[in-house]
């Protein structure tokens, strides 16, 4: 059976990470939403995204397909009954579509033919940005079962102070001198080549992803994921970083989102939490307003390639879009469209041509190109955005 992730209804809830990627490509827990599917299924997995990104993210379809919302991410209870999926079989959750089976030469398809399969069983689903760290200790948990089943992990130095050794997996590759892991609290998952530096203390849950590094005497609270080939130092909390990305010096993270190719310079700061303890309002797409999020703990939102200067303080609840420059004193507003440029004494825009350079530098660094589909996202994306520069 062929398989394709859709991005669903919750697409522009989760911008300005699905700016850039499909649903899919969004990092919860250890893995990507695809990966997890891709793991569960074993099978390839493409998506049904925007015009816009589909040239990077193409679709396959065949003479049978399962559409799957990629919001909801895998459970074996749900992967059961996608499995078992039928001609004019759809599962829902409530109103919500999960996925549905169809064929390459439907025009259409029309739910109210189909026969209509409740799935009324636990299942974690991301519909908003704050999901991705709300979310993250249930997601780290069922994907660190899903990884290490069967497996042994690599045995653990004895240079190190360790709580609860039997919920922590060490891939091969890793470096971990020095070091104290409590895993007490949730699984710790230290993957491939990646390294934590002596000093540094971590409380899980925890997902070290491939290549990532931890510097010396940093301060890790789960539930953290630090993506493929991010650097991390200082204090994080309850933070989902995607992948190249730099938080490298001191300074506090907590209860926030950074996505792909961003840096947060030395003595970065976000607060997450109001001083009235009230409930945060955070900048949503959608309704292009302040909505609601139902927490009272709530950071740090920045997209693929922004980046701030050293010492720069960020509001509770802030949202920061695609190639952004953020630096000097004070709080900048506490939401940054996309290409902007600047900080609290003002902004301008963040000409394409000069956030290219930018990219093609720090992605070479790292032996990656910034390629012609790269460019052709980022420019369709300046041009999406721009209403939202009012400078």
């Amino acid at each position: 059976m062929n398989y394709i992730l859709f991005d669903g209804p919750s697409r522009n809830n989760l911008l300005p990470f699905t700016f850039t990627r499909p649903v899919a490509d969004i990092r919860v827990g250890i893995l990507t939403i695809r990966e997890k599917w891709e793991a569960y299924l074993g099978s390839t997995i493409t998506t049904v995204t925007e015009d816009y990104l589909s040239d990077k993210y193409p679709m396959v379809e065949m003479d049978e397909n399962i559409m799957i919302s990629a919001s909801y991410l895998p459970n074996e209870n749900l992967i059961n009954l996608v499995k078992g999926l039928k001609e004019n079989q759809a599962i829902f959750n409530k109103e919500n579509v999960i996925a549905f089976y169809t064929k390459a030469s439907q025009e259409e398809v029309d739910f109210d033919t189909y026969d209509a399969i409740e799935f009324n069983s636990d299942v974690i689903k991301i519909e908003h940005t704050w999901d991705i760290f709300s979310k993250n200790g249930e997601a780290i948990q069922e994907d660190f079962n899903l990884i290490t089943k069967d497996r042994k992990s690599q045995p653990i130095s004895s240079s190190n102070n360790i709580i609860a050794s039997e919920n922590i997996f060490i891939e091969k590759g890793a470096s971990l001198e020095f070091a104290t892991l409590n895993a007490s609290s949730g699984p710790i998952y230290i993957g491939k080549s990646s390294e934590v530096m002596e000093g540094a203390l971590v409380r899980g849950p925890l997902a070290l992803c491939e290549g990532a590094g931890i510097k010396m005497g940093a301060k890790i609270y789960g539930p953290t994921t630090i993506g493929p080939y991010c650097k991390v130092g200082g204090e994080i909390k309850n933070s989902v970083l995607f992948q190249n990305s730099n938080k490298g010096h001191e300074g506090y993270l907590g209860n926030s989102v950074i996505g792909e190719w961003c840096n947060l310079g030395a003595d970065t700061n976000n607060s997450n939490l109001k001083n009235n303890y009230a409930e945060v309002r955070m900048w949503d797409y959608e309704t292009e307003g302040f909505a609601k999020t139902g927490l009272q703990f709530c950071g740090l939102m920045m997209g693929d390639h922004s980046k701030c200067g050293i010492n720069t303080m960020f509001n509770t609840g802030t949202v920061i879009g695609v190639s952004a420059n953020i630096f000097g004193s004070g709080f900048p507003r506490n939401f940054i469209p996309s290409y902007s440029w600047g900080g609290n004494a003002g902004f301008t825009t963040y000409l394409t041509k000069k956030a290219f350079e930018v990219a093609n530098v720090v992605m070479a660094r790292r032996g990656l190109e910034f390629t012609e589909q790269d460019k052709a996202i980022f420019e369709h994306v300046f041009e999406e955005t721009k209403k939202y520069r009012r400078y």
